[in-house]
């Protein structure tokens, strides 16, 4: 089988075959390869919409209350559905004795309830037991009521109405353990930060342990106003040798 292209009669396009059998073209006008005519093609262009740049919108009331992180209320809600269980249960009460009052029979529950209590004595167990957990309940619910919510978060100055920040308790305690790290003679740190007080243990191996108090008190006071905290916890810096082993 022969190796030989011949050119076929009429065709004046002045191309040739390569070795694969494809024809190429040898005028300079048109000899222009597939790979060079994509790289001739534009790329295309995004355009920018105008509907891509965000809008800003103000926060409604509804949504700022749901995302206070550092507010009271997140405690006070157990003991304000206690007062309104309880306010309406006086009010029922209250209503059925001034029935009474007027010469109206006390209801059916009433009669029923002074029926039962006047046959139990006070010293019966499970007169005891309900005493007991109604107690203990009142107790957390006044605990919960004066102790304000989320403890892990401390609250930070407010640069506007609208927005109540607040700051981790452990960012915190972080943030005065690398600026306590810093001075010099310090070997070790521990610091716990709560919401009136900021301890801190720190073990010095060289230097006289006064001086190093000194400087974490004026370093460590420096950084806890830069945490712009709403209400700054008071220092506590202890300074001690590191233990022989």
């Amino acid at each position: 089988m022969s190796d030989e292209f011949h050119h076929a009669p009429g065709d004046d396009s002045g191309s040739t075959p390569d070795d694969f059998g494809r024809t190429v073209s040898d005028d300079a006008g048109t000899g222009a390869t597939r790979a060079d005519h994509a790289r001739t093609q534009p790329l295309p262009t995004f355009q920018k919409s105008r509907f891509s740049v965000p809008t800003l919108r103000r926060p409604c009331p509804r949504t700022r209350r749901r995302t206070t992180p550092a507010g009271r209320g997140v405690s006070g809600r157990p003991a304000g559905i206690l007062a309104l269980v309880v306010l309406v249960a006086s009010g029922f009460l209250l209503y059925d004795v001034v029935s009474v009052r007027t010469g109206r029979p006390a209801m059916e529950w009433r009669r029923w309830l002074a029926d039962r209590l006047s046959t139990v004595s006070l010293d019966t167990i499970w007169v005891l037991v309900i005493a007991a957990v109604i107690a203990v309940i009142g107790l957390w619910l006044i605990v919960l009521a004066l102790t304000p919510g989320l403890r892990r978060l401390l609250p930070m100055r407010r640069p506007s109405a609208d927005i109540r920040p607040g700051l981790d308790r452990s960012a915190a305690a972080l943030v005065l353990r690398d600026r306590a790290m810093k001075i010099s003679g310090v070997q070790s740190v521990k610091v716990s930060v709560g919401r009136h007080k900021a301890r801190t243990r720190a073990v010095s191996h060289f230097r006289d342990l006064d001086e190093v108090s000194g400087e974490l008190h004026t370093a460590l006071d420096d950084a806890l106003r830069q945490l712009a905290l709403a209400r700054r916890p008071a220092l506590s810096v202890r300074v001690k040798r590191p233990s022989k082993r």
